[in-house]
């Protein structure tokens, strides 16, 4: 006969296996969980039972699944039995289902609330004892016991000294006092069925106290007749209940806080229903069973379900840069430890105080519907070097500000030599501008500020610096030349900067000069000439013979009146620092370009992170002024530190207003360094960083005359970084190198380059003793190609094979303690004993190592020519046939 699992059979009818438990424990069929297996027939029985139509609640009550498994035998079942919720069968006065009421000469009429019990109907003897609720309350105050002499035992809910029946002399009495000693369910009809447990507080007519309520301790419940119904509505116990098996099936039999609550909440309802039908009624606070009134201390309080806050729906948040989880799950008003469970699912692990980016963080907070947006952050640095806009009626006309660019040996500096009738290019080592130059030129009775910028490729942030602070660019391009990538790299600048460019074609004296070919290359960088049909200004030019000059001057002031370049003179003065260095003599020395406002002696200035007052002003010729206008270049003396090349330097009111700026500027360049020097360890950086551990580093240590060249340098070598060497600027500053700078190489084992500058007798004695390697420079191209040197040198050595030879095994012999003997003939080349071997059968590698002898008869050789015959052996090798082929190699390291 086939068997069928309970789950499957509860899978079948749409039922829980719980019910179905309950259905076979209903026929008498105990199984002890969903997996056990139960017969066809059995199966039978119980869809038989699931799909039968509803029957009259008599029925339905005999089929009812037991109520509670104890620990007791299956054969004498019992569960706690409470006077307020269970049946009796058997008692007198409860005849064919008729109710009885409590006061047996009430006559079904409502009995009066008697304190003092003395003169109560129905209770004959009960000598002014008070009838509790409960007629069987284990002895304590029974009702209708004639004999009770007046006696007031207390409430003992656990029925273990029952005295059910009034003759019954203190001898405990089954539940049935009729039932012979058999112990009697709690439904008097349900022949022997346990009933299941009503949570849900259904209407159950069959139980003469609750009514299927849980029946509250207050006595006062108007709807009582008699005593003993709480609330029936004067229905008979022989009624019908519309009672559902399959409800009361599926009710879990494990009482829950739930249930504990819904009964207190059905508590409350109903006092607060009785006390507003009986408000004269003095019985509100008594108690159910032993009637004593209850303090305020003791009387049971029902739980205060205190308001669910709704949570606020999130859809748009915020977010920084960088957030931990934990600060992303407050902001999405979620639990951190919710989106680590949902990355740790997605195969990432993280913590709560794990760092992820705005792209991450947003990519978790769409999973959730969110919409993120960028946090604004407020820079102080702005916020400080914010200006305000100028009345017009204030602005009074300026010089403009002129940039020459191009490339390097292209002659910038040769027509601002010829224009200044002077001779700078001679004083620049090398004859190439490393500096910028600034300059203020007299013409047709107007003023020009000139500012000369380096053409060489290392120079790019100079020439940034001279695009970013002029008006008005000119383009120099050698007419035998053309355009080169520096003159590239310069208009980009011009563009950039938003200034107009005018192109001045140099070396136009020169026999292979070309300007249409120069003309027709800077068109493609939209540089069209105004005779071409363009915007662009042309002018020839020759710095050698001065010719075209005067035109450029003249193009230049044109240029300037179309653009109406105007200034305030009459404010605090603002402008760019084009230059700057420790002079020894007079300290930080700054060159600005004042743009608005006038500079006078004595003022106070934040520039970056230095600051301090203006001792001294010298213009572009060497004299001391008092004060500079806008687009006036002057050097400044005073400032307590050198200030980076292309800061904004400010006039303030006073020196703790300067102070303050300069504090700013140091700290947030201290937390962007840390920004940049935090590492963030995880177990995928953690290789990267061994792999790291091994690229060689070159530390070098950069001193020059000028913050400009300082950078120039810095850039220059960090271009020189390759996969193998890494160019690591450990330090960069300007002035003399000093005894600190020495120490700093020779704990970092670092190399000292020197810009135009020279050490001083202790840094020079210091570096002697201390082994630093100390290069002093002139000329950039120079120190590039020293440095380049240096880092071949940190190169790992290359390597390549180079075959010497090959050789025939025609005979093998196995000698015990060594191995296999190669008896060979070389076939070309030679076979040397410290080369390296390749064993070759049909073509296939077999083995590749070294030799592990060489011999020829009985003498060890260095090496056999070809035409020879010669015993070898390879080291841990013996699996060697006649007919291999044998290749002899050398590694020979080649040049970088």
């Amino acid at each position: 006969m086939s068997k069928i699992r309970v789950h499957e059979l509860a899978k079948e009818l749409g039922k829980s296996s719980k019910d179905v438990i309950y259905a076979l424990k209903g026929h008498g069929i105990v199984v002890e969980s969903h997996m056990s297996t139960i017969t066809d027939d059995t199966a039978d029985k119980i869809r038989k039972y699931f799909t039968q139509p509803s029957r009259p609640a008599r029925n339905q009550q005999q089929e009812t699944a037991p109520r509670r498994e104890e620990k007791t035998p299956r054969n004498q079942e019992r569960q706690p039995f409470s006077a307020r919720t269970q049946s009796f069968d058997g008692r007198p006065g409860y005849a064919g289902g008729e109710r009885r009421q409590g006061n047996r000469d009430n006559n079904g009429e409502r009995r009066p609330f008697n304190r003092d019990n003395n003169q109560r109907q129905g209770n004959r003897d009960n000598n002014g004892e008070r009838r509790p609720y409960n007629r069987d309350n284990n002895g304590e105050r029974r009702p209708f016991n004639r004999d009770n002499n007046g006696e007031r035992r207390p409430f003992n809910r656990d029925n273990s000294q029952r005295q059910g029946n009034r003759d019954n002399n203190g001898e405990r009495r089954p539940y049935n006092r009729d039932n012979n000693g058999e112990r009697r369910p709690f439904n008097r009809d349900n022949n022997g069925e346990r009933r299941p447990f009503n949570r849900d507080n259904s209407q159950r007519q069959g139980n003469r106290d609750n009514n299927g309520e849980r029946r509250p301790y207050n006595r006062d419940n108007n709807q009582r007749q008699g005593g003993y119904n709480n609330n029936r509505g004067g229905r008979s116990f022989g009624g019908e209940r519309k009672f559902n098996l399959d409800s009361a099936i599926s009710k879990e039999v494990v009482v829950s806080k739930d249930t504990t609550r819904e009964n207190r909440r059905n508590y409350k309802d109903n006092r607060d229903r009785d006390k507003a039908k009986n408000v004269t009624d003095g019985r509100s606070n008594r108690k159910g069973f032993g009637g004593k009134q209850l303090s305020k201390k003791n009387a049971p309080h029902p739980p205060v379900q205190k308001p669910k806050q709704a949570v606020e729906k999130v859809t748009n948040i915020v977010l920084p840069e960088v957030i931990t989880l934990k600060e992303l799950g407050d902001k999405m008003k979620i639990s951190g430890a919710e989106i680590v469970k949902k990355l740790f699912m997605a195969g990432k692990m993280v913590s709560l105080n794990t760092e992820i980016t705005y792209e991450e963080a947003e990519e978790i907070a769409l999973d959730y519907d969110i919409l993120c947006e960028h946090e604004v952050v407020i820079d102080p640095i702005e916020e400080i070097l914010k200006d305000e806009e100028e009345d017009e009626s204030l602005l009074q006309p300026r010089p403009p500000v002129v940039c020459v660019m191009g490339h390097v040996d292209h002659g910038k500096t040769s027509i601002l030599d010829k224009i200044r009738d002077t001779h700078v290019t001679r004083g620049e080592a090398g004859g190439i501008t490393q500096h910028i130059g600034a300059y203020v030129v007299e013409f047709n009775g107007q003023k020009i500020t000139f500012l000369d910028t380096p053409g060489h490729e290392a120079f790019t942030a100079m020439r940034l610096r001279g695009a970013q602070s002029t008006d008005i660019a000119i383009l120099v391009v050698a007419a035998d030349d053309g355009v080169m990538p520096q003159t590239i790299e310069a208009i980009s600048h011009a563009k950039a900067a938003g200034i107009e460019v005018i192109v001045a074609i140099n070396k136009i004296d020169k026999p292979s000069a070309n300007v249409e070919r120069v003309k027709q290359e800077l068109t493609e960088y939209e540089l069209v000439p105004e005779d071409w049909g363009g915007t662009t200004l042309f002018v020839p030019v020759s710095a050698h013979t001065g010719e075209g000059l005067d035109e450029l001057l003249e193009t230049i002031l044109l240029q300037a009146e179309m653009c109406e370049l105007k200034a305030n003179p009459n404010r605090n003065a603002r402008g760019l620092v084009l230059e700057a260095q420790l002079d020894k003599g007079r300290g930080p020395v700054a060159t600005v370009l004042v743009q608005k406002g006038t500079l006078h002696v004595g003022d106070n200035l934040a520039v970056g992170t230095a600051f301090g007052r203006v001792r001294a002003m010298i213009d572009d010729q060497g004299r001391r002024v008092k004060k500079a206008g806008p687009s006036i270049p002057v050097e400044i003396l005073g400032l307590n530190d050198v200030p980076e090349a292309g800061e904004t330097f400010i006039a303030t009111d006073s020196e703790k207003q300067a102070r303050s700026i300069a504090e700013t500027f140091i700290a947030t360049k201290r937390e962007k360094l840390l920004a940049e020097t935090k590492s963030r360890l995880s177990l995928d950086g953690l290789f990267d960083q061994i792999q790291a551990g091994q690229i060689k580093e070159l530390n070098i240590i950069v001193k020059a005359d000028v913050q400009g060249s300082v950078e120039a340098v810095k850039q220059s070598l960090l271009k020189l970084s390759n996969d193998e060497v890494a160019i690591k600027i450990i330090h960069g500053a300007v002035g003399a190198i000093n005894e600190s700078d020495v120490t700093l190489a020779s704990t970092s084992n670092a190399i000292i380059i020197g810009f135009n500058v020279r050490p001083d007798n202790m840094a020079k004695t210091l570096a002697e003793s201390e082994k630093v390697d100390m290069r002093l420079y002139r000329v950039i191209y120079n120190a590039i190609e020293d440095i380049e040197a240096a880092m071949k040198g940190m190169l790992d050595p290359e390597f390549q094979e180079k075959i010497i030879g090959h050789a025939e095994v025609r005979q093998t012999y196995k000698v015990s303690g060594v191995g296999t003997i190669i008896g060979g003939y070389v076939l070309d080349g030679k076979v040397e004993r410290n080369c390296k071997v390749r064993l070759l059968r049909d073509n296939v590698v077999m083995y590749e190592g070294n030799l592990a002898s060489l011999k020829r008869f009985k003498d060890d050789v260095k090496e056999v020519a070809a035409g020879y015959e010669c015993g070898m052996s390879l080291e841990k090798y013996n699996d060697i046939k006649e007919g291999d082929k044998i290749e002899a190699f050398v590694m020979e390291e080649i040049p970088r």
